[in-house]
């Protein structure tokens, strides 16, 4: 769990905090510049301090890169909030397509959270749980990218900042428990936890 919830705090938690309290105080542009500093100053740190950097890092700050990217060459605002919509929908996307092969998305970043090997990884609950996971993750990308579009349409940009950082945390963070829940309740039943565990 500690893991988890690092990997989402350096991630998910922190940019978000800064790029709304940026926002609230210096305005849309610097925020986005802050949100993009933290993303490889993380990098660096872990880099400098021989830390392991998860994927979720590096997809957050390659998402980010490109947001910025694109945001700057328009020079629009609604570009950059546009774009976490049509990630979300290609990631999610991504995971159900995953679907398809012998490695469903959630597998293959399960190593950000848990050290697993290939015996663990082939047990058949766990591969059950991943394919569960995955098509989790994926609905609930449909389902940020839907609710984000009608927020940026149907919204002021305050409004929509404020409304999307703190409705985008919930889901986020409600998902991530519901994850963390799930695997807990397997690994249990596989022995991985509890007085089985010891043995």
């Amino acid at each position: 769990m500690r893991r988890v919830s690092l990997s989402l705090l350096i991630a998910c938690v922190i940019p978000a905090v800064l790029f709304y309290t940026t926002f609230a105080l210096e305005g849309v542009w610097t925020a986005i510049v802050v949100a993009l500093v933290w993303s490889y100053g993380a990098i660096g740190f872990r880099a400098l301090t021989r830390r392991r950097t998860s994927g979720l890092l590096l997809l957050t700050a390659l998402l980010i890169t490109a947001r910025t990217a694109l945001a700057l060459l328009t020079d629009s605002t609604f570009v950059y909030f546009l774009q976490p919509i049509v990630s979300d929908g290609v990631v999610a996307t991504a995971f159900l397509l995953s679907l398809l092969t012998a490695r469903p998305m959630v597998a293959r970043l399960a190593g950000d959270f848990y050290p697993m090997d290939r015996e663990l990884a082939m047990r058949p609950r766990v591969r059950r749980l991943f394919r569960h996971l995955t098509v989790l993750w994926a609905l609930l990308g449909l389902g940020k990218a839907t609710l984000t579009l009608w927020l940026l349409q149907s919204t002021s940009l305050a409004t929509f900042v404020l409304v999307k950082s703190v409705t985008v945390l919930v889901v986020n963070l409600s998902a991530a428990a519901a994850t963390i829940a799930l695997a807990a309740w397997v690994a249990r039943r596989e022995g991985l936890l509890g007085p089985q565990a010891a043995h």
